[in-house]
């Protein structure tokens, strides 16, 4: 549980990233028009909390990603493997993100498609594995009309 809500809480500061990019990208538009380097504008206080916003973003859904797939792991219900699948998925999406953010190239590194292509992968492998046993768990007959009760 707590590593959803580390995960949920880094998701929903990308969404504040992003809010903030979609209405500060025309202004920077409009000065890179007009002639004006962007790296020559004076810093500002909003520019500094966006980048701490969004390093709060790749801290905690790294290691929200992280427990959960030590979560599933250590479950006993889902497969092992799928939770390592997941974790190490994640260690490629952000780890070279970060590497071509900070050093890297300027274009996406091939390690975050390979990233999500195991993210989907193991998700699917979850959720299969939910689904299999939902299905083989459900009674026929005269034994599905009686409600369970404890």
């Amino acid at each position: 549980m707590v590593a959803m809500v580390i995960t949920v809480v880094g998701s929903a500061l990308l969404l504040v990233i992003l809010g903030v990019t979609t209405f500060a990208a025309p202004e920077e538009g409009q000065a890179i028009l007009a002639g004006m380097n962007i790296d020559e504008l004076p810093g500002t206080f909003a520019a500094t909390v966006q980048a701490l916003t969004g390093l709060g973003y790749i801290l905690l859904g790294f290691v929200g990603n992280i427990l959960l797939g030590v979560a599933v792991w250590r479950s006993g219900t889902l497969p092992r493997w799928a939770g390592a699948l997941w974790a190490g998925a994640h260690v490629l999406l952000y780890v070279s993100q970060g590497y071509a953010a900070t050093i890297g190239p300027a274009s996406t590194p091939p390690t975050v498609l390979v990233g999500a292509v195991l993210v989907a992968i193991s998700g699917a492998w979850m959720a299969l594995s939910v689904l299999s046993r939902a299905a083989a768990a459900q009674p026929v007959g005269a034994a599905a009309a009686q409600p369970r009760v404890r």
